[in-house]
């Protein structure tokens, strides 16, 4: 039976066609991963890797904050509480006493973390257990301790980042204080702020919470936070890790303060690391501040607990193998 259609199907007999190897295209044999052979360390295994999307990705952000180490150039890392909760704060704090990280911006939930860790040595709550019996988040020590260390930084004139690392270290003696971030970067004089929205945070709800000390305790790591973003000009970089809101909303108002200070912050490198690619994180981060001409901005997605350690390491294994100063002098005679 005949179509009752009064259009027929386009005849493809005329169509031009063109013999492949004159046809441009977007990968080649040349980028293609190879099997690992076993043996050697992190850097040979990342050379293995294809030179294609994100793997080449992960070797140009390990590069460039090789670099920005060698030439003293500020390298920022931003956390969210995700990246303590899955045990990263070793890997750190192993980074701050090896000078790859020059400041550190924390959420609220990154303190609370660090700080139950540093304390009892455990961490985050059984939430659907404990919501029915309205017992979530009413942690004694957690709380207190969380809002003394915001009324002591306001008596202090100091930051709740720096203010945590000092009573950790000093006053309360953390028993699992090599396992904090807040004590490995104090102990290192590294600069720690803590970016609190209220009520995103479990000791906001407790009766020892004073807004006033919270907001001018966050309010001066946030000024301080700038003062780093300063320091990234030229060849800085910034690295977002598992914060999809908070910290990327203060990191761009942060580069706007400094820019509007009169540093043009160019060229600089920023990186969001996240399991999934949020909106604020790309725009934030990855896009609106390295829209100038020699700065990059890059997006890795994937687990906190395999992709920082696997970046560590790489820098490691990398700055491991580059000759020092006295080497190199030789090897040019």
């Amino acid at each position: 039976m005949p179509s009752r259609y009064d259009l027929a199907p386009l005849d493809f007999g005329r169509l031009d066609r063109f013999p492949l190897r004159r046809l441009p295209g977007k990968v080649r044999l040349r980028e293609f991963g190879r099997a690992w052979p076993g043996g050697g360390g992190v850097g040979e295994f990342l050379e293995t890797l294809p030179r294609i999307l994100a793997a080449e990705s992960l070797r140009e952000i390990v590069a460039r904050v090789s670099a920005a180490r060698r030439r003293k150039r500020a390298i920022l890392w931003g956390i969210g509480g995700h990246v303590i909760k899955v045990g990263m704060a070793p890997v750190l704090a192993d980074l701050i006493r090896r000078g790859y990280v020059s400041g550190i911006a924390m959420n609220g939930a990154a303190l609370v973390h660090d700080l139950e860790i540093a304390l009892v040595g455990k961490t985050s709550e059984m939430v659907e257990l404990r919501l029915g019996h309205g017992e979530f988040g009413m942690a004694e020590e957690t709380g207190r301790y969380y809002n003394e260390i915001a009324r002591e930084a306001t008596r202090s004139d100091c930051g709740m980042g720096e203010m945590a690392g000092r009573l950790l270290t000093e006053r309360w003696k953390a028993k699992n204080g090599e396992a904090s971030v807040l004590a490995a970067a104090y102990r290192a004089g590294v600069p720690v702020t803590v970016h609190l929205a209220i009520g995103t945070d479990t000791p906001h709800m407790h009766p020892s919470a004073d807004g006033a000390a919270l907001g001018a305790a966050t309010l001066a790591d946030f000024r301080l936070f700038c003062a780093l973003v300063r320091r990234m000009h030229p060849g800085g970089v910034y690295l977002n890790w598992g914060s999809a809101v908070i910290l990327p909303e203060v990191f761009l108002k942060a580069v706007s303060a400094v820019r509007n200070l009169g540093t043009p912050l160019r060229p600089i490198t920023t990186a969001n690391f996240d399991f999934l690619q949020h909106y604020r994180g790309r725009e934030n981060v990855v896009l609106r501040p390295t829209r100038d001409a020699g700065s990059r901005g890059f997006a890795i997605t994937g687990h906190h607990e395999i992709l920082l350690p696997l970046v560590a390491a790489a820098l490691v294994d990398r700055d491991r193998k580059r000759p020092g100063k006295a080497a190199r002098k030789r090897r040019k005679r």
